[in-house]
C-alpha cells in the first residue's frame, strides 16, 4: 500500500512540461507498482494528459496491465485508439482474449493483424494455437500453420511445440509426428505432448517407443512425464512394461505422491495385477479421493466387488468424503461381481448420506447391474423414471442385458435408441444382429447386414493380444500369418481332444452365422483367443501365467474354453477384454461367470 501512496503522490504532483527522455520511464514503473485496477485507470489518465499515449513502450505497459488483470474492455479501448502497434501491443491483445476464454475476439483480432500486414511472431502465435488446440478447430489449426509456414516461423521450438500439441490434442496424431520429427530441439514439454497424443489415440505402444527414445536422447522426464507414460502403459497393458517403468520410477527416486502414485495403481491394475496395484496403494502416504476411487475401481474390473465394498468403507473411515467417481467405481464393481442387493443400496445412499446426485454414469451402472440379473423390466423403470438425458452408454447397457437375455423385443427398442444418437455406429446394428442369430431369426440377421452394407458401415475385427518374451503378438480370428502358424493350430487340436475328455463341449449357439455344424466348430476354434491362448502355451515356459487382451467382449464358448484349459494345463491365464479382467486358474474364473 505504501507504494501504491508514493506512486499516487509523483503523479499527482507532476508538472506537466513539455515531454522529456525520462517521462517514459516513468509511466512504466509507476504501472509496475499498479496494484488495482483503479491505479491504472489514474495513471491511463495522467498518460493521456500528458500526451504519452503516443509512446509505444507506455502504451503496451499499460494495454498489458488491463489485459492482466482481465478487465478486456479498457483493454480493447485502448487498443482500438493507439495510433501505432507492434508484434507486443497484438501479442497482447490476442492473449488477453485467449486468457478470458474469449475464443471469438481472438480470432478476429488475430485476422485483424494478419489484414494489417504486420508480421505474427511467436510470441503470438502460440496464443492463437491454443485457442485451436482448445476449441478443436482443427480447420483453423491448418491456416495458422500455413501462416507459420508462410513467414518461415516453423524453424522456431515454441511455436512448432504448440502445433504439435494442437495436432495431438485435435488427435490428427500424424501430422503431430510429422511436425515432430523434423523438430531440431525437442524440449521436454513436447516428448511429453507427443508421448500422450499416442496414448490418447489408442497406440500406447507408440508412446513406450517415444519413450525410450527420450531417455536416450539424454532428456530427463519430470514427473509430468512419468505421470503421462505411466498412464500410456495403463492403456496397452504390457506387464513387462510396468515393471519396467516401476523400476525407473525408484531407481531416480520419484515420489509416490498422489498423482503419479494413483497413475501407478491404475497402471498395474489395467496390467492384470491387482496385488501389485494395491502394494502401491498402500505404500502412499498421502491418498486423496482420486486415489481411494481408483483402488476401488482396480477391484471393480479384477471381478472383486466386495474388497471394493471394504476399500470404500476404510475410506470413509479415513476420513475422506466420497465424490462423483467414487460411486461410478463402486456401482460397477457391484455390476460385475452380481452384488444387486449392495448395488441398489449404494445407489440409494449416494444423496441420502453423501448429497452426491446421480448422474448418467450412475444410472448407466445400475442400468447394467438390473440388467446383468435379468430384471430387465426394472432396469426399463428407472430409463423411463430418470430425469437426466440419456446417451448411447445407457441404451448400450440396456442392450447388453437383452444380449445375455435374449429379449429381443427391449433389444429392438435399445437399438433404436441408439440409431437416434449414433446412426454411424456399426457396433450397435452388430450387438443386434447377434441377438437374432442367437434366436435363429436368419432373416432379421440378414436384414441387418444389408443395412450396414447400405450404409458402409464395417464390423470391428475381433483381434487379441500376447506378452511373449517382452514382445507383444496380435492375432485375429482365423489367423494364419504367424510364423508358428502350424504349431499353433496343431496344439489347438491337442488341446481339443484333452478338454473334451475333460468334459469341455463346444457351444455353437456363439457362431453367428447360418452354416453348418461342422463348419461352426472350426470356427469357433479358430477365434483370436483361442489362437493366443496355444501361441502362449506353446511359448511360454510350464507354469508360467498367460496374458491376453482383447479388443471385444470375451465370447462364451471362448470363456468357458479357457477355464477349461486353465484346469488341464495347470496354468493362470489372465483375459483383459473391453469391458474387465478374467482371471482363469484351476478351471473356475474370478467373475463366478458373471460378467
Amino acid at each position: 500500500m505504501a507504494d501504491t501512496r508514493i506512486a499516487r503522490t509523483q503523479i499527482h504532483k507532476e508538472p506537466q512540461p513539455l515531454l522529456s527522455r525520462s517521462r517514459p520511464k516513468f509511466y512504466v514503473t509507476a504501472l509496475l507498482s499498479s496494484r488495482n485496477i483503479s491505479h491504472i485507470r489514474e495513471v491511463h489518465a495522467q498518460v493521456v494528459v500528458n500526451g504519452m499515449l503516443q509512446n509505444l513502450t507506455v502504451a503496451n505497459k499499460l494495454l498489458y496491465m488491463y489485459a492482466q488483470r482481465r478487465v478486456l474492455g479498457d483493454a480493447y479501448a485502448l487498443f482500438g485508439g493507439m495510433g501505432e502497434r507492434d508484434s507486443v501491443t497484438w501479442s497482447v491483445m490476442v492473449g488477453g482474449f485467449v486468457n478470458v476464454g474469449d475464443f471469438t475476439n481472438g480470432f478476429a483480432t488475430f485476422r485483424e493483424l494478419i489484414r494489417s500486414g504486420v508480421t505474427p511472431d511467436i510470441y503470438t502465435l502460440p496464443f492463437v494455437i491454443r485457442v485451436c488446440r482448445d476449441m478443436k478447430d482443427l480447420k483453423m489449426g491448418r491456416l495458422v500453420h500455413d501462416i507459420v509456414l508462410k513467414h518461415g516461423l516453423l524453424a522456431d521450438n515454441f511455436a512448432c511445440a504448440a502445433l504439435v500439441d494442437m495436432y495431438a490434442k485435435c488427435k490428427v496424431v500424424d501430422d503431430a509426428r510429422q511436425l515432430f520429427d523434423k523438430m531440431q530441439n525437442r524440449d521436454l514439454v513436447t516428448w511429453t505432448v507427443m508421448i500422450g497424443a499416442f496414448a490418447e489415440c489408442r497406440n500406447a505402444d507408440e508412446s513406450l517407443v517415444l519413450f525410450d527414445w527420450m531417455i536416450e536422447e539424454g532428456v530427463v522426464p519430470d514427473k509430468v512425464a512419468m505421470v503421462t507414460i505411466v498412464n500410456a502403459c495403463a492403456k496397452l497393458g504390457a506387464m513387462h512394461r510396468a515393471r519396467l517403468l516401476h523400476y525407473y520410477i525408484c531407481r531416480n527416486q520419484f515420489s509416490l505422491d498422489v498423482i503419479l502414485g494413483t497413475a501407478m495403481i491404475d497402471m498395474y491394475a489395467k496390467c492384470g495385477c491387482i496385488d501389485s496395484a494395491r502394494e502401491i496403494f498402500d505404500r502412499m502416504q498421502v491418498k486423496n479421493v482420486i486415489t481411494w476411487s481408483a483402488m476401488i475401481a482396480a477391484y471393480g474390473y479384477h471381478g472383486h466387488g466386495r474388497k471394493a465394498i471394504a476399500i470404500f468403507h476404510l475410506m470413509l473411515n479415513s476420513g475422506v468424503s466420497p465424490n462423483v467417481i467414487t460411486f461410478v467405481s463402486l456401482l460397477y464393481a457391484c455390476s460385475h461381481s452380481g452384488l444387486i442387493e449392495e448395488g441398489l443400496r449404494i445407489f440409494s445412499l449416494m444423496w441420502d448420506e453423501f448429497a452426491v446426485r446421480a448422474d448418467i454414469k450412475h444410472y448407466t451402472c445400475m442400468v447394467d447391474l438390473l440388467g446383468r440379473a435379468g430384471r430387465l423390466d426394472e432396469a426399463l423403470e428407472l430409463v423411463e423414471s430418470m430425469a437426466v438425458e440419456k446417451d448411447e452408454r445407457l441404451w448400450g447397457a440396456l442392450l447388453g442385458a437383452c444380449r445375455i437375455h435374449g429379449n429381443i423385443d427391449l433389444a429392438e427398442k435399445a437399438v433404436n435408441s441408439l440409431l437416434e444418437l449414433q446412426p454411424e455406429n456399426a457396433g450397435h446394428y452388430v450387438l443386434l444382429s447377434n441377438i437374432y442369430a442367437r434366436a435363429g431369426r436368419w432373416k432379421d440377421v440378414a436384414k441387418m447386414r444389408d443395412l450396414m452394407s447400405q450404409r458402409r458401415l464395417k464390423k470391428v475385427p475381433g483381434l487379441t493380444w500376447i506378452e511373449v518374451d517382452n514382445k507383444t503378438y496380435q492375432f485375429s480370428t482365423g489367423d494364419r500369418i504367424h510364423p508358428q502358424s502350424e504349431k499353433i493350430y496343431a496344439m489347438l487340436e491337442s488341446l481339443g481332444k484333452k478338454l473334451e475328455l475333460a468334459g469341455y463341449v463346444p457351444d455353437t449357439n456363439f457362431v453367428l452365422h447360418d452354416v453348418d455344424e461342422e463348419v461352426k466348430l472350426a470356427m469357433l476354434y479358430s477365434h483370436s483367443e483361442k489362437l493366443a491362448i496355444a501361441f502362449g502355451l506353446i511359448a511360454t515356459a510350464d507354469g508360467t501365467p498367460i496374458r491376453i487382451t482383447k479388443n471385444l467382449r470375451v465370447c462364451g464358448d471362448c470363456h468357458t474354453f479357457t477355464k477349461f484349459v486353465s484346469a488341464v494345463t495347470q496354468r493362470v491365464i489372465i483375459v483383459r477384454d473391453v469391458n474387465r479382467f478374467h482371471h482363469f486358474r484351476e478351471g473356475t474364473c474370478s467373475c463366478g461367470d458373471y460378467w
